[in-house]
Formats: structure tokens, C-alpha cells, sequence
């Protein structure tokens, strides 16, 4: 096992334990207090939990590199390398390049008009029905009718792909008994997506279908094309839908913030920002250091795993003023709710397009969120809800 440079202050606890995972906040202060970098025992990982190297660390690929997989534990590093999350430049960015084209804003102005009608149609029912599960009724909806079949997967593929994703991002913690159980659903998935027929049993002008075309034009090897597909799954599904869910529940705990939003929807923007700094959606992902470095006066040895926390970071209080609070009105751009640098979120603007379909409508349609009591979702890397009871007037 990897040891401690000696300089390096310690924090005995596993950030991946059940306790750690339902309540990991006080846990992400008492990293950031303790210093810049901070050695895990129980995971073998150094730990940097403060914004301004968290962000750093995520702009230096060449130093903090992908290359070597970016998961908590050495088995799933060695399955995962050579993939668009497990790559550094030039691979990433041709991989990415490949993933990315019907994410961007111009290409989703086609699907714009389809989602936001979708939405104004689910809202319209939910609020008719007068209570409802922000998760299940209301978060998961838009991923999974609509952009699951943008995807292209047949019915069999569509409907495993939230048990696929939750795995592929439990898998990316330590293997531990949850990330052990998950593996069993990854292999499937890879078996499913890896299968000789797929390409056969995609819907015509999907995104999987464009990425057997690019294949055909040369601009990647065939054997990748079920590594890209995979892509497609975790990025548009669980983190899309734990921060919808987010925002619902920020809104019931701050109702003054929803009347708000209600009287300036021009800051629909910021409030999906700052639901993303708060609620970060995804905890973070570790780097393989290619060389020795210096973080903040502490001597961490190249080979090192270095895990970057997002979650934290966006609530370091060297970066924001009075970071525990939702505050729609706080300019949270720069969060890393989505990563940073080349590996920053290739679904973003999608997770923005549907965030915004809904709140739009929720808008016109709700004046108050009652939430009954929320239930997690236990995930190594992720961090959202399993169901949130709701009741709107």
C-alpha cells in the first residue's frame, strides 16, 4: 500500500464508508481545515478538497493525468484505460471530439423544442396530480423518454441503462461491498454494448449509430465503439437527474429562494449553478501523478492516486461567502459541479436544457415546494436522491 509523504497531514477516516456517504460535509471541512493536500489511510489516496487546487489540479492534465484511470481502485483503472474518462490528449480530445458533437448547443437546438415540450406536458400532470416523486415522476422523466432514445438502445438496453450507470460510477470508488456488487451490472453492460449485433440494434440516426458512421469514416477504430457508447449512459442519466432532483429539494428547504426565482426567472441560470456547487452530483475522481509535485508546501511522490473532491471544493469557504447557503442570486459559474479543463462535462449544456425545460414551466405552474422526507441514494462517486415525496400548490 501507498504511504504518506511525511509531511503530510492525516485523516483516518474511508470518505467512501456508508456514515461518510450520507453525511460527507462535515467530513470535506475537516479536510480542507486540515491543509491543501491530506493523506486517506483507509483508501490509499491523497486527498485535495480545496477549490483553488482542486481546480488547478483538474487544468494540468500533464501532471494530474486521466491517463491511468481515474478511479478509486486499481482493478477498474486497468479496465478502464483507453476510454474518453481514463485518457489524456491526443486520444481524449479525438474521443471526446467524436461523443461530444451532439452535445453541443448548436447541434441540441434540434432536440430543444421536443424537450421543452415534454417538459411543459410532464409539469402540467404533476401539478394536476398535486403530489408526486421529484425523482422517479419528475427527474428521471426527460432522460430517460427522450434522451435514452436519442442514445439509439433497443427497449431492452433503455431500461437497464440507470442500473448500468449507477454501477459504472459506483465501480469508480474502492471496491468495497457496493462497488464489488456493481461490478456485476458493468460486466453486463459491457458484455451488452460489446455484443456483435449492437450495431444492428441501434434506432437509425442515433448517437450510438454516429459513432459506428465515424467508425466507418476512419476517425476511430472500430474495437472503440462500444467504449464510446458507454459514454452516452452515466453522463445522461444519474447526474442529470440528481441535480434535478437537488434543485426540488433546495427549493422546498428554501422557499424564499423559489419566490425569488419566481419574481426574476432571468436567474434560472444562476439557481442551476448554484444547485450544482451545492449539491454537487458527482463527489469527484482521482489522478495519477506523472511526476513529484508541490501542493501547497507538501511533497507528494509521482505514482501517487490523488483524489480531486469537487463536493468539496465548492463549498470551500476560501472561495465562497457563506457556502452552506442556496442562494440563487450568487454568481457560481466557475463551480466544478461538472469538472474543469479537458475533461470538463461532455453532457452539460444537455443537463442545462433540461434543468431549465423544467424549471421554466415549475415557474408558471408552482408557488410552493412541500417535500416530505428525502431518501439517498448510497453511490461511491455519485451524491443524489432515491425519492423525494413532494406536494406543489
Amino acid at each position: 500500500m501507498m504511504s504518506a509523504a511525511m509531511d503530510c497531514p492525516v485523516y483516518d477516516v474511508d470518505l467512501y464508508d456508508d456514515d461518510v456517504l450520507r453525511d460527507p460535509y462535515p467530513h470535506y471541512r475537516a479536510l480542507r481545515e486540515l491543509g491543501p493536500v491530506v493523506w486517506l489511510p483507509r483508501n490509499a489516496l491523497y486527498a485535495l478538497g480545496r477549490f483553488e487546487d482542486v481546480r488547478a489540479a483538474l487544468r494540468n492534465p500533464d501532471l494530474f493525468s486521466s491517463a491511468q484511470g481515474v478511479a478509486a481502485n486499481d482493478r477498474v483503472n486497468e479496465m478502464s484505460r483507453g476510454t474518453t474518462l481514463a485518457s489524456d490528449a491526443p486520444l481524449h480530445d479525438r474521443l471526446r471530439g467524436i461523443i461530444a458533437a451532439p452535445l453541443l448547443p448548436r447541434a441540441l437546438e434540434q432536440i430543444g423544442p421536443e424537450i421543452r415540450a415534454e417538459a411543459r406536458r410532464l409539469v402540467g400532470d404533476l401539478v394536476t396530480r398535486g403530489q408526486f416523486d421529484a425523482v422517479a415522476d419528475l427527474a428521471q422523466h426527460l432522460p430517460l423518454t427522450i434522451v435514452s432514445k436519442l442514445v439509439g438502445l433497443e427497449d431492452y438496453g433503455r431500461g437497464s441503462m440507470l442500473r448500468w450507470a449507477s454501477a459504472t460510477f459506483n465501480v469508480l470508488g474502492t471496491m468495497n461491498e457496493r462497488g464489488c456488487s456493481a461490478m456485476a451490472d458493468v460486466l453486463e453492460m459491457r458484455g451488452y454494448l460489446g455484443g456483435t449485433a449492437i450495431r444492428e440494434r441501434l434506432l437509425p440516426g442515433s448517437w450510438g449509430q454516429r459513432i459506428f458512421e465515424a467508425a466507418d469514416r476512419g476517425e476511430v477504430e472500430p474495437e472503440r465503439c462500444p467504449v464510446l457508447m458507454r459514454d452516452y449512459i452515466g453522463p445522461s442519466l444519474d447526474t442529470t437527474i440528481f441535480a434535478t432532483a437537488n434543485l426540488i429539494l433546495l427549493f422546498g428547504q428554501y422557499p424564499e429562494q423559489w419566490d425569488l426565482l419566481r419574481k426574476e426567472p432571468t436567474l434560472i441560470h444562476n439557481a442551476i449553478n448554484e444547485a450544482l456547487r451545492l449539491e454537487s452530483p458527482i463527489r469527484g475522481f482521482t489522478r495519477h501523478l506523472t511526476n513529484d509535485a508541490t501542493i501547497g508546501g507538501v511533497s507528494v511522490p509521482r505514482g501517487s492516486r490523488v483524489l480531486l473532491l469537487y463536493a468539496s471544493a465548492n463549498r470551500d469557504e476560501r472561495k465562497w461567502q457563506d457556502p452552506e447557503c442556496f442562494d440563487v442570486r450568487r454568481r457560481a459559474s466557475d463551480h466544478l459541479g461538472f469538472g474543469n479543463g479537458t475533461h470538463m462535462c461532455a453532457g452539460l449544456h444537455l443537463a442545462r436544457l433540461e434543468m431549465t425545460a423544467l424549471l421554466e414551466v415549475l415557474l408558471e405552474k408552482v408557488t410552493r415546494f412541500e417535500i416530505g422526507e428525502p431518501v439517498l441514494a448510497l453511490n461511491n462517486v455519485l451524491r443524489g436522491l432515491a425519492s423525494l415525496p413532494v406536494r406543489v400548490s
